[in-house]
Order: C-alpha cells, then structure tokens, then sequence
C-alpha cells in the first residue's frame, strides 16, 4: 500500500469539501475512518497504523488552517464516540465520557488523533452539530452532521481501496406556500 498516495488522496479530498461548503472558523469538520477499508479489508478486521498517519497527515494541516474543530469517530465498540479538542466540547457544551479508543476498540485512525490532537477529550457525540464530514470506508458518520445533509459530488471516489463520502450541511427550508428563498442558497449553513 503506498501511504504517501493515501496521504495526497485525503488532503484533497479534504480541499474538495472545504471549497464546497465554506465553512466558518469554529465549526466542527467531523471524519470517520476505516483503516481495514483503506488497505482493502472488510472493516475492523485490518486496522493499520500507518493508513491513520497518512490519512491525518493529510487532513489536519487544512482542517487547522480553516479554523475548525476536529471530531473524529470511532467504531461502534466504543458507541461511535468523538475525539476532539477541550474547546470543541466546551463551546458545543458536548458530555465527556471516559474511554480510550484502541487498535480494536475506537479504531486506528481515532486512536491516532487520541495520541496526536493535544488537549484532546472523548466525548459521546456532537449531538448533530458537524458542518461538514467525510466518512471514509462506511463508517456512518451521518448521526454527527446537522439536518440537511448535501453528498458533495466528485471524481476521487476512494481513499485507498475505502469508498469516500463527503458531506456539507445547509438550514432546512422551512415555510408553506407563501415562504420565498433566495436564489441560491446561502454560503454558510
């Protein structure tokens, strides 16, 4: 497995979801990550360390950079809860819980935000307050985004041999038969 085309493959498909949902700083940018489905594997059967460098590798610096809280997902053995930062649960007043994610309980990827992220908490969820996601290799991360979920379209279709889902969030329309919009829907959720 070449984790440096990995690493390339998730910074872009990180590039490709903020230029589509233009997210303001301060809003949560939630990844879940099978590590198995990179290396071609059914989930949770192949974690691999490496492919969670990779993919971080590649995320974090742009997910940093657009001043954005990172959540990351773990598997179900540990209820799909959250790593992210202190102030990530603090401004979103998220509910602390006490588990440290794994190689086989939290998955590689959550286990190397868990030793990478500084400051970093697990929480139980987001409570559906993520802007944007990516979901790499059928995590499920839908539980964490904000109603109305948009799948922004693309040509990179995988990171590794893992299917990749990129989603944004925009306000739900709301009215009846008087209500009016504007013409294109706003930038920012």
């Amino acid at each position: 497995m070449n984790f440096t085309e990995i690493e390339k493959q998730a910074a872009q498909a990180v590039s490709i979801l903020l230029a589509s949902a233009e997210p303001r700083p301060g809003e949560i940018f939630v990844i879940g990550c099978s590590t198995s489905e990179i290396l071609g594997k059914r989930i949770g059967s192949a974690s691999s360390e490496d492919a969670a460098k990779a993919v971080l590798a590649g995320a974090l610096p742009q997910i940093e950079a657009a001043n954005l809280f990172l959540a990351v997902q773990g598997c179900e053995h540990i209820n799909r809860a959250i790593c992210t930062s202190r102030a990530c649960m603090e401004r979103y007043r998220l509910q602390e819980v006490w588990v440290k994610p794994w190689l086989h309980a939290g998955g590689a990827f959550e286990t190397e935000v868990y030793e990478h992220l500084p400051d970093r908490v697990m929480v139980e969820n987001v409570n559906a307050q993520a802007a944007l996601g990516m979901d790499i290799g059928g995590t499920l991360i839908g539980m964490h985004l904000r109603p109305v979920v948009v799948p922004v379209h693309t040509d990179l279709r995988r990171i590794g041999e893992a299917t990749l889902v990129l989603a944004k969030t925009r306000p739900k329309y709301v009215g009846g038969p008087r209500a009016q919009y504007e013409s294109a829907e706003p930038a920012h959720r």
